[in-house]
């Protein structure tokens, strides 16, 4: 069987590793980035610490700080719009996830032109995007290492995720700094963490799993067993936060070229409608889809447990599986329903949304590669009880 395998042109890991944004972009001969980020990451200092080294090198940039969670299509019109009113030839994905899908949806539009639905499924880019450099904040989406771009469609009868796959969406250029992820406060880091973890297990169980995205996520899910933990409840443990940067890039590769599964399906329409953190909406997912699995991946889950240090496996090793990710989500502080999800940011959910969110989940690309395929009924099942 022929594999195939692709990840970002060049990773810089490490602490000062931001110095290298303004030789990379003079390498390159370009003029001038587009920063597109949130308003959040501009609040804290760390857009200033992007701006500033390309202000120390006389690099001139405009600066997009109108992403929000779960960035939808007007994030990526607007953007685009600054980008070519400013005459930028260049983009710098700052932030977490939703920041680099939405410089992503803006590269699209540079390139392959509106509108960005019609981008939604794999390889259906007419051209690559413009250079593109990836400096995430956080350790968890693993965006600066992955093909996928998610943008929510608002303009339907409902809101839903579009999950736009193309090898021309992978930055030129991944920037991974833990500095800039140090003091992240302990709920970002545990919901972007477990997050990691969902991309790791899930490219492991996938079916399109292989050598490649096996070592990659087995790796990522030993660092982030070993020391998502300490992250959250130190922030400024740097040797944690250098780690689980490199776990969430693995995790990301991993997920890039293997493909994920039903706990990302479930995911998306949950931050579609009720703008659950994509971390915490698949954190709470991934014990009970991982329950659902079993019965097809008993040997993967067995190594998952075995990785998790648990001294007992028992008789059922699968089952301690399970066990292993609920406990590491029980010290980190995630919440173990969608109704206490949700209520963190006072939203109200409703069991009407359920068949709904279903269809949708049974329509996302990641239920392709899942190892256990599932009808309407059984997913609806699986959200009630999640719920």
């Amino acid at each position: 069987m022929i594999t195939a395998f692709q990840l970002a042109n060049m990773i810089f890991t490490g602490a000062e590793a931001l110095g290298k944004v303004p030789e990379t972009i003079k390498m390159q001969g370009l003029k001038k980035p587009l920063i597109v980020t949130d308003k959040g990451v501009v609040k804290v200092g760390l857009a200033k610490q992007v701006t500033d080294v390309l202000e120390a090198e006389g690099i001139p940039y405009a600066l997009y700080d109108e992403s929000v969670p779960n960035p939808d299509e007007k994030n990526a019109e607007d953007s685009y719009s600054m980008y070519k009113k400013e005459g930028c030839d260049c983009l710098i994905g700052l932030g977490g996830g939703s920041s680099m899908d939405a410089a992503k949806g803006c590269g699209i539009l540079a390139t392959s032109g509106g509108p960005i639905d019609q981008y939604r499924g794999m390889g259906l880019l007419k051209a690559p995007l413009p250079f593109y450099i990836a400096i995430p904040t956080t350790a968890g989406t693993g965006s600066e290492s992955t093909c996928a771009a998610i943008i929510t469609n608002t303009r339907d009868d409902h809101p839903w995720k579009m999950v736009i796959l193309d090898g021309r969406l992978l930055p030129d250029v991944a920037i991974i700094d833990p500095m800039l992820m140090m003091g992240l406060p302990p709920a970002i880091t545990a919901s972007t963490g477990m997050d990691a973890m969902t991309h790791a297990i899930e490219a492991y169980l996938s079916i399109g799993a292989m050598e490649y995205t096996n070592a990659l996520a087995l790796g990522a899910i030993e660092l982030v067993f070993k020391y998502l933990s300490r992250a959250v409840g130190n922030g400024n443990d740097i040797e944690a936060r250098e780690k689980m940067a490199y776990a969430q890039t693995m995790g990301g590769m991993a997920f890039s070229n293997a493909g994920l599964g039903l706990v990302h399906s479930m995911a998306h329409p949950l931050s579609a409608f009720y703008h659950i953190s994509h971390g915490f909406a698949n954190a709470v997912c991934l014990p009970v889809v991982l329950d659902y699995n079993k019965i097809v991946c008993r040997e993967k889950m067995a190594k998952i447990a075995e990785i998790s240090g648990m001294s007992d496996l028992g008789k059922y090793p699968e089952e301690a599986c399970v066990e292993a990710v609920q406990r590491l989500n029980d010290l980190v502080g995630i919440p173990r329903t969608i109704t206490e999800a949700a209520a963190m940011i006072d939203k109200k959910i409703d069991t009407k949304d359920i068949e709904p969110m279903s269809k949708d989940a049974l329509n996302e690309v990641s239920t392709v590669t899942t190892p256990r395929i599932p009808n309407l009924k059984e997913v609806m099942s699986l959200y009630k009880k999640c719920w």
